[in-house]
């Protein structure tokens, strides 16, 4: 058993200076640990920290070389009181000089102050990520060392030439400096290695490489490893070519040096001209020509493109019609295609005067006479006057008609013609008007100034009319207001239109029952005007006497006077319902007195109120509107909907008598809270006891109104809700000896022996927060779950399956490393295909590994540099990098000739035969073929 200082101090009897011998005071102030943590029982020095003492509880976790610092190297006596600090600063210099900032821990560690996989992470934040060779160099080589520090990190530059400007001046093939190539050497160059990796993306430039430009060595368009000012035109290098074609002859012919409007890229030959793309694009007949049938003596500029300049003999041969002789525009295209000069097609649809019927069929000297095609008339009239003073029936001249010969006439003959009189004229033909013949209206032949209103031709039906008779009626002429254009009779008179709709009897009226002696205009049309001697006469009820209005529609139809019918509902204040419905008038409007009926209950149930006895209305002071629980029906039974009170009615309330809450008949004033009628259950509950707990009055927090018990507390109401296997505990087991306020609710409270008894891992040894909930749930203690992902290091792959112990070794949880090669770095060295180490690999093991295994590895060689798994290669090789990268220090040096045609540089030698600038060796090969293909 451990004992604590100050009682090991005190049985030893130990005195200080100036106090009492019985008086111990601890060297370590009131720093209280157990002394075995710090000193062994052999002898109180030398001091050995015992490793389950857990310096994180002050603050600063001991990890990794932190464990072995003596502790008054940091603590600066044996109270601990002075501390020299917890920043890294506080002990450590710096050696930067204040240029990467106060926060060490982004490239040093406590396992090791110089960590290159983490210094190299870190590097891959900056502007400046280290790839291929930049990964192995030292960080001295860039970062140069400066008065005062070790190294110079802040401003140091980036581009490429800062340190491979000896590389760029050393470059002879080609010279880089002769050449004035720019100083961004990753135009051309990569991280891996200076030379033999170098690969120039012509496409970049403004001269993209196609055709047989891809195979064309540098130097024979940068001649004298001139690169600056190339020329980019065609004609700078292919003039040659140029003036060496004769056919056609590119000199004589003046043609522009634009070599690209006719040539490619592939080859000077064959050329291929569009003639489309110039003025005069070729069709029909014009395509097979020879070229020479219209560049007459290799002449191009100038040739005319008009047809006539071409076809003028077929113009002045032509007879059919004479086009010479006709005057015809020398445009040929207005008939002809460059199909062929014969059949031609005229489109007499251009001119303004479109063939239809007749004319279609019609000779074109019918109407072109003597060959006249110029200021040929296109108006009916002109051809057609003959027809149109020969015609009789009706006689077009005498009757005036019009010269537009389209009103009746079309283009399929002059007979049979058709007048349309609905569209031409203001008169449309209806009714028995339309087969009538044209002389009944037009007498004489006279057309202009027939009258169009139906008194002109009615004035006989008009006057002979008696019933009614029109005339005495002063009736107006406008016949179309009762006839219509099919006959005289029947007429049709809508009375509706008059404001005065017949309905019922009065459909069937005579006429001169209320148009009396002809007496048609000042008609009365209100019902008191007719039936007056009914209204007198009636006595049931007596209108005259109850004052009843003039308006008939209130009771009775058009169809009868008698039965009427009032609809109280409507037009009253007082619709009737209930009981009321069946009532005789009488009954409430007494001695036939129908205005000032009193409409409130009270004034015919006072009765009913005063009488009631259950409960007693008078003496309860109820209010006399009877409506609040009484309806039209009966008196009884009675509704009183308590809901209305604010105090609704539910579970054992409804059954209950309302003498038990109302007493003595006193109902206003009563009480609507719980506590005021159950203050007895309150007292008498004993489990749990609501007095002694403290619980509030406010009894539907837990019962309701069904029965005080069963009673049920919402437990997620509170701030704490009960879940998994808190639910099924009972209340005393966190509520003890009846306390209710101030239960603790984190879970260390109660699960402190669980967490103190946990082994798999040691919660206490680990150092664990006490925050139970981060891996365990309501359920039960075991199984535990601990959401890995959530630390920063998500578990994929075969991690996930891996025991904690295997990382966390020896219980240790904080400072794991996250980075791969902490743990992967056994892998990393015995991989020899390839040697990572010796192919100086960076340690960033994600670029090809994958957490499901270190093998197999991915990496994308196709995407990146020379396609082997995809393409030709696919297949041709063993899996073995060194086939290719025969030096496995360095895989930037590689071979393809050892390979194709093994070794027969005869053979390669005749397969590349007349391409210029081929060398038989691998960077040659690489240079022509970087995707593997011919």
């Amino acid at each position: 058993m451990r004992t604590p200082l100050i009682v090991l101090l005190l049985t030893l009897g130990v005195a200080t200076s100036g106090r009492a011998a019985s008086e111990v005071v601890s060297p370590h102030g009131d720093f209280r640990e157990d002394c075995a943590l710090c000193h062994l029982p052999e002898a109180w020095a030398p001091v050995k920290i015992d490793d389950s003492f857990d310096h994180s509880r002050f603050g600063f976790p001991l990890e990794g070389a932190h464990k072995d610092v003596p502790c008054l190297q940091c603590h600066l006596d044996l109270e601990f009181s002075s501390v020299r600090g917890t920043s890294c600063a506080d002990c450590h210099e710096d050696v930067h000089l204040g240029e990467l900032g106060t926060n060490c821990a982004q490239c040093h560690s406590t396992r090791a102050f110089i960590d290159r996989a983490e210094s190299k992470r870190r590097h891959m934040e900056t502007r400046f990520p280290l790839t291929g060779a930049h990964v192995t160099v030292d960080c001295s080589s860039c970062h140069l060392p400066e008065a005062g520090a070790s190294m110079r990190f802040v401003n140091t530059p980036t581009d490429c030439q800062e340190c491979h400007l000896p590389d760029y001046q050393a470059t002879t093939n080609p010279n880089h400096v002769d050449a004035g190539f720019p100083t961004q050497c990753d135009a051309c160059h990569n991280t891996t290695t200076w030379s033999g990796a170098g690969t120039f993306d012509h496409n970049l430039t403004r001269f993209p490489l196609t055709g047989a430009h891809l195979g064309t060595e540098c130097l024979q368009c940068h001649v004298g490893g001139r690169f600056e000012g190339t020329p980019m035109d065609c004609f700078a290098c292919h003039e040659p070519d140029f003036n060496g074609t004769t056919n056609p002859d590119h000199v004589g012919a003046g043609f522009a040096t634009d070599c690209a409007q006719c040539h490619t890229t592939a080859a000077w030959q064959p050329a291929t001209f569009d003639h489309d793309q110039t003025d005069f694009p070729l069709t029909g007949a014009h395509l097979p020509l020879d070229c020479a049938q219209c560049h007459v003596d290799g002449q191009f500029s100038g040739t005319p493109m008009d047809c006539f300049a071409c076809h003028s003999g077929d113009y002045s041969g032509a007879t059919d019609p004479n086009h010479a002789a006709a005057g015809f525009p020398t445009t040929c295209v207005d008939c002809h295609t460059t199909t062929a000069w014969a059949p031609s097609s005229f489109d007499h649809d251009d001119t303004g005067f479109s063939l239809t019927g007749a004319h279609q069929t019609a000779l074109c000297s019918a109407c072109h006479v003597d060959g006249q095609f110029e200021g040929t008339p296109n108006d009916c009239w002109s051809c057609h006057q003959p027809d149109f003073d020969a015609t009789t029936n009706p006689n077009h001249q005498n009757a005036g008609f019009g010269q537009d010969c389209t009103v009746c006439h079309n283009t399929t003959a002059w007979q049979p013609a058709q007048f349309d009189h609905n569209a031409n004229t203001d008169f449309p033909l209806t009714g028995a008007h339309i087969p009538l013949d044209c002389a009944q209206c037009h007498v004489d032949g006279q057309y202009t100034g027939t009258p169009m209103d139906c008194f002109a031709c009615h004035s006989g039906d008009y006057n002979s009319a008696a019933d009614p008779d029109h005339a005495a009626a002063g009736f107006p002429t406008t016949c179309a207001d009762c006839h219509t254009t099919a006959a005289w009779k029947p007429s049709s008179f809508n009375h509706d239109d008059t404001g005065f709709s017949l309905t019922g009897a009065h459909r069937l009226a005579l006429c001169s029952a209320c148009h009396v002696d002809g007496q048609f205009a000042g008609t009365p049309n209100d019902c008191w005007s007719c039936h007056q001697p009914d209204f007198d006469a009636t006595t049931n009820p007596n209108h005259q006497n109850a004052g009843f209005g003039q308006d008939c529609t209130v009771c009775h139809t058009t169809t009868a006077w008698q039965p009427a019918q009032f609809d109280h509902n409507a037009n009253t204040d007082f619709p009737l319902t209930g009981a009321h419905i069946p009532l005789d008038c009488a009954q409430c409007h007494v001695d036939g007195q129908y205005t000032g009926t009193p409409m409130d209950c009270f004034a015919c149930h006072s009765g009913d109120y005063n009488s009631a006895a259950d409960p007693d209305h008078a003496a309860a002071g109820f209010p006399t509107t009877c409506a609040d629980c009484h309806t039209t029906a009966a008196w009884v039974p009675s509704s009183f909907n308590h809901d209305d009170t604010g105090f609704s009615l539910t579970g054992a309330h409804q059954l209950a008598l309302c003498s038990a809450c109302h007493v003595d008949g006193q109902f206003a004033g009563t009480p609507n809270d719980c506590w005021s009628c159950h203050q007895p259950d309150y007292n008498g509950s004993t489990n749990p006891d609501h007095a002694s707990a403290g619980f509030p009055t406010s009894c539907d927090d837990c019962h309701t109104t069904t029965a005080w018990s069963p009673a049920s507390f919402d437990h997620n109401l509170t701030s704490f809700p009960l879940t998994g296997a808190h639910m099924a505990v009972d209340c005393v087991q966190c509520h003890i000896d009846g306390q209710f306020t101030g239960t603790p609710m984190d879970c260390f409270a109660c699960h402190s022996g669980d967490y103190n008894s946990a082994t798999d891992p040691n919660h206490v040894q680990s150092g664990f927060p006490t925050t139970c909930a981060d891996c365990h749930t309501t359920t039960a203690w075991t199984p535990a779950s601990f959401d890995h992902n959530t630390t920063g290091f998500p578990l994929t792959g075969r991690h996930t399956t891996v025991q904690c112990t295997q990382c966390h070794v020896g219980g240790q949880y904080s400072g794991t490393p996250t980075d791969c090669y902490a743990c992967h770095q056994t892998d990393y060295n015995g991989t020899n295909n390839p040697n990572h180490a010796a192919a100086g690999f960076p340690t960033s093991c994600t670029d090809c590994h994958s957490t499901s295994g270190w093998t197999p590895a991915d990496w994308d060689h196709d995407s990146q540099y020379f396609p082997i798994y995809s393409g030709k290669h696919q297949g041709k090789w063993n899996n073995d990098c060194t086939e290719c990268h025969v030096n496995p220090n360095n895989f930037s040096q590689f071979e393809c000739i050892l390979c194709h045609e093994h070794s027969n540089r005869n053979q390669v030698d005749n397969d590349h035969r007349g391409e210029n600038g081929y060398q038989y060796n691998s960077a040659a090969c690489y240079n022509c073929h970087p995707r593997g293909r011919a």
